[in-house]
Formats: structure tokens, sequence, C-alpha cells
């Protein structure tokens, strides 16, 4: 049988390999078999802001558009410049510090300083 890959999104083993991709019957998510490989060797992806540009930890950063944060009525508001960010792994790659507390935010939704 042949090693394959738990799904990254769900992280059960029922992957297959279809073409040049890996599929996850249990999600339907699909990524490419090729980088899979590929990302092992270099340590990781590089995180890049809305423009493209990669981001380090201890980047300041802008927020592009208005972000409602989930279960409170708090706004953080285009245009908040972000100090001192720190990147994670996972699907919210910023982790920083406002007024408003502490948030996890997606890299798409900022743009560098």
């Amino acid at each position: 049988m042949q090693n394959l890959p738990p799904c990254p999104v769900c992280t059960l083993e029922n992957t297959y390999l279809d073409g040049d991709n890996y599929v996850c019957p249990d999600c339907a998510h699909e990524w490419p078999a090729q980088a899979a490989t590929d990302d092992s060797e270099e340590g990781g992806d590089v995180i890049k802001d809305a423009n493209g540009n990669p981001l380090a930890d201890g980047d300041s950063v802008i927020l592009i558009k208005d972000l409602k944060v989930k279960g409170s009525s708090t706004v953080l508001k285009k245009g908040t410049k972000v100090k001192s960010i720190k990147l994670t792994s996972g699907d919210h790659e910023v982790d920083c510090r406002m007024e408003a507390g502490s948030f996890m935010l997606k890299a798409c939704f900022l743009k560098k300083a």
C-alpha cells in the first residue's frame, strides 16, 4: 500500500492520488502532490500579504478592509496599523495585539506597512 499523507484540512488518512493532486474523500479537499514534497524539504511556506509581499515576525501591517470580529459587536477598521505581528501556522496566519484586544488574522486582509 502507498504511503500517502493525511488531509491537511480534516487530518483523516483516507486520501488518494488523482493525477497530480491528493484528494480527501471525507472533506473533498484537494492539494498538489508535488507541493507537499517540496514544502517538507524547504521547511514551510512563505506567508504573504494581500500585495504579495512576504511577511516576517515583528513586521507592521495595515488592515485593508473592515473586519467584523466573530461573536462580538467589535469591528476592526480599515487602515488600522498593527505593530509587531507574530506569524503562526494554520488558517489564520498572523497573531497580533491591538487596542481592541488580541486577534488572529488572515494575511490576505493585511498589507505590509
